[in-house]
């Protein structure tokens, strides 16, 4: 059954916890395995596959032991900066390093002159 907006909680969570069950029993894993693992009871795993109400600790623990954790970044990923932000962003990164005055103790910027020989190399 593929996830949808148009399916309830219950369903959602029946469907997950259908697949973590699955994923163990694939890996050849007793549910006491998994939940001496997680850190966890073995009615917690027991509810999780049931799809039953648990704490999202609990789900996160079974997912990093069954190595499901990184797929977390995929369904929900860093927000993206809005524009406003990425415009605000641009003008504090760098593009190029200044040479600074020996003569005035290395605080200010070398203006640059044509013909003005290149600055010596600290």
């Amino acid at each position: 059954m593929q996830i949808t907006n148009q399916l309830t909680d219950d369903t959602v969570m029946e469907e997950l916890g259908r697949r973590l069950a699955h994923t163990r029993l694939n890996r050849n894993m007793r549910q006491d395995v998994l939940a001496a693992e997680a850190g966890i009871s073995v009615p917690t795993v027991q509810r999780i596959e049931r799809g039953r109400p648990t704490e999202i600790r609990s789900l996160i623990r079974v997912m990093r032991v069954l190595g499901l954790l990184d797929s977390l970044e995929q369904a929900v990923p860093q927000p993206l900066p809005s524009p406003i932000e990425q415009l605000k962003l641009q003008g504090r990164n760098r593009r190029r390093a200044r040479p600074r005055a020996p003569e005035r103790g290395g605080d200010e910027p070398v203006p640059w002159r044509w013909g003005r020989p290149d600055p010596p190399e600290q």
